[in-house]
């Protein structure tokens, strides 16, 4: 969409491991502009790639804090400016800064600067350090009240002179990198209300990865409450990477079965193979390529070593686990960052603590816990509770009841 410069403020947008893609460049780029365009759709912009940059312009009704969130965001994007274009002209660059830097001291208490000035078009006659010592002392001339300091300033101003144009900018807003969505198939995430799975699905969707989302419960031991829970962590995540669509399985059947039997300290570990065997049945036949968990490896009795080995069994296709050797400070830390935290510790139960054993097996044998499954009708079981899915489309935008 085409905007007047005139009403609209100019956004830079750093793409980072897309640069290093070689051969596929072109391919990640044109991905990355499509997430970019997406992510803005409802605002007047436009936006193309210039010389490894992207440039955004979008209308200047929006406020530069929400335009850079939103930028930021997006999968594939390391860093977003607010700039202004210039003239590849030094005495253009010089009034253009020195008028910048005026407009900045109205709004905040700047008394020092430095000019930090990078020349990729080697044409341009002027080498980095000299356009960095022109922009400066042209601010010193025109500006009141400030003055240079080359170790701590209180604004640091970039000048950046491109084979396309020509740019002054102060801020360089760290974005969440990564691969642009969708360039790295799709997974299914086992969702639970937890602090570790809605990380765990960000981390994968970091990697380019579409995502969609399997959830069980056991209700009425489990209540609505808890599934609302659940969709609103997706509806975070779905900031990030766009509707997320959520299959919803009652697991209660599978779970009565169990207690009644097998053994008691089993439990865990058998409900949980019974899970991976659903999720790999939706898996299959909505064409996704793996399952993903947010497991840890040793927080829990079902997430030991052994215990993942036995849990692994019983599916064919991979099982990704970015957390597996995470600190768990560090997921909380990330589920933060992410603003999936808050949600993640509200005190509603999941299916996983239904049933739970005082005693649960942590070193499970492969045999032992196969002998008793044997007590089950297990293709049955599985069967009905993929019979049983409710499938939920959950958007950024949807609102909770």
């Amino acid at each position: 969409m085409e905007i007047n410069n005139e009403n609209s403020r100019l956004y830079i947008v750093r793409c980072g491991e897309v640069a290093l893609k070689g051969m596929n460049k072109p391919y990640f780029e044109r991905v990355l502009l499509e997430r970019v365009r997406n992510a803005i759709k409802d605002w007047d912009n436009d936006s193309h790639w210039a010389g490894g940059l992207m440039l955004v312009r979008i209308s200047d009704k929006i406020g530069k804090d929400e335009a850079v969130r939103r930028l930021s965001k997006v999968f594939g994007v390391a860093s977003v400016s607010p700039a202004i274009s210039v003239e590849k002209d030094m005495k253009a660059l010089g009034q253009a800064a020195a008028q910048y830097v005026s407009q900045l001291m109205e709004e905040e208490d700047i008394k020092t600067f430095k000019v930090k000035a990078k020349r990729s078009d080697k044409s341009f006659p002027v080498q980095s350090p000299e356009i960095g010592a022109e922009v400066g002392g042209a601010i010193l001339s025109a500006v009141k009240d400030i003055r240079v300091d080359v170790h701590n300033p209180d604004l640091l101003l970039f000048a950046d002179v491109r084979r396309e144009g020509a740019y002054i900018y102060r801020d360089k807003v760290k974005g969440f990198g990564g691969l642009p969505l969708g360039t790295n198939g799709k997974g299914l995430i086992l969702m639970s209300g937890g602090i570790d799975s809605p990380v765990a699905a960000f981390m994968m969707a970091k990697r380019g990865m579409r995502i969609e989302a399997v959830h069980f419960h056991s209700y009425p031991y489990t209540s609505q409450r808890a599934r609302r829970k659940v969709e609103d962590l997706c509806r975070v995540l779905a900031g990030y990477m766009g509707t997320i669509r959520m299959h919803v399985i009652n697991l209660l059947p599978i779970q009565e079965e169990i207690v009644k039997n097998c053994p008691q300290d089993e439990t865990t570990i058998l409900v949980r193979r019974f899970m991976m065997r659903i999720a790999q049945e939706v898996a299959l036949k909505t064409h996704n390529m793996m399952l993903i968990t947010g497991e840890d490896l040793g927080q829990v009795a079902s997430q030991t070593a052994e215990a993942l080995v036995v849990t692994d069994k019983v599916v064919d296709i991979p099982v990704m686990r970015p957390l597996i050797a995470m600190d768990k400070v560090d997921i909380m830390d990330k589920a933060k960052e992410i603003g999936t935290y808050d949600l993640s510790i509200q005190p509603y139960e999941d299916c996983c603590t239904v049933f739970l054993p005082k005693h649960p097996v942590t070193k499970p044998k492969l045999d032992r816990i196969e002998q008793s499954e044997s007590a089950l009708d297990v293709e049955a079981l599985v069967k009905a509770a993929v019979e049983s899915e409710e499938v939920v489309d959950i958007s950024f935008d949807s609102i909770a009841e």
